[in-house]
């Protein structure tokens, strides 16, 4: 990814859920925030209740590709964490890619939407 580091620790997390904005879909929550940056820090987050390490997996490599798939589409200088929802283990890569992107739009972290273009 090119404009993209992980986003690791436990701290960076709890501030991006106490401070950051957040949008909801049926598939995955996005929360953001800018960071002061000239890049993107990306976190994915799939609990335990959406089945075994394989399952898990499987949707964080989803997300993972939809986000490097998408990347050069959002501005920089954001951290985001994408958290899985349950319906995230039933639904196609079609649904939760189209998912992802109506919640990057809705918070406003697309190139389109920070340059201030209406939607």
């Amino acid at each position: 990814m090119k404009f993209t580091n992980a986003l690791k620790k436990n701290h960076e997390f709890k501030r991006l859920y106490n401070k950051g904005k957040s949008a909801a879909s049926q598939c995955a929550v996005v929360y953001c925030r800018k960071n002061g940056s000239a890049e993107n820090r990306l976190g994915i987050t799939v609990s335990t209740k959406l089945g075994k390490a394989v399952q898990r997996n499987r949707i964080r490599r989803r997300l993972k590709e939809i986000y490097r798939l998408n990347e050069e589409k959002l501005a920089t200088g954001y951290d985001i964490v994408v958290v899985a929802r349950m319906k995230a283990k039933f639904s196609t890569y079609q649904e939760l890619e189209s998912s992802a992107l109506s919640l990057f739009r809705k918070l406003k972290i697309t190139k389109d939407n920070s340059a201030g273009g209406k939607v």
